[in-house]
């Protein structure tokens, strides 16, 4: 599925939740309900982003990977670092660099290659969106009290921790 067409359903029903039924077994809930809470999450930063700064979150994403590599990186670590095709980055890059935000070095020892990296311009672009980003995170997450934001964080992390240990017995 696209993640336009994705998007289009999230906007139309997030709350995949709400699919399960009494009778469903808790870890289908916890799930739906982990899914559903990404999701919403997701949703609203999607949101604030386009209405905001006019940008997409695949841009802001990008524009963070370069943001913690300061000397800038080819196309093929953006992609694996982003999990999406070069063919996505190729297009993302295109548009930020017409906007003077990263800028395209060629590799002297491989013609094919460049290093991509923020330009001054889209340096001050993203501090920008990730001071908002924080806040946006912040005021989500303000109705938990700190004993729950630690007890959800705690929980995750052995969720995850288990989650990657399941993954690496398979082979």
């Amino acid at each position: 599925m696209s993640e336009t067409l994705i998007t289009a359903t999230l906007q139309n029903n997030p709350d995949l939740e709400s699919r399960a039924v009494p009778e469903d077994h808790q870890d289908l809930r916890l799930w739906l309900r982990l899914l559903t809470c990404c999701n919403l999450i997701e949703s609203q930063i999607r949101s604030h982003l386009r209405t905001d700064f006019e940008s997409t979150l695949p841009r802001f994403d990008l524009m963070a990977q370069l943001q913690r590599t300061p000397g800038g990186m080819k196309m093929s670590e953006l992609s694996r670092h982003m999990m999406v095709t070069n063919g996505n980055i190729t297009g993302i890059t295109d548009q930020l660099e017409k906007e003077g935000l990263v800028e395209r070095i060629k590799v002297a020892t491989d013609r094919r290659s460049s290093i991509i990296r923020l330009t001054a311009k889209g340096k001050r672009s993203f501090r920008k969106m990730a001071k908002s980003h924080e806040e946006w995170i912040r005021s989500m997450f303000a109705g938990l009290s700190e004993k729950n934001r630690a007890s959800l964080f705690e929980a995750l992390g052995e969720l995850k921790q288990m989650t990657q240990v399941n993954l690496s017995g398979r082979a």
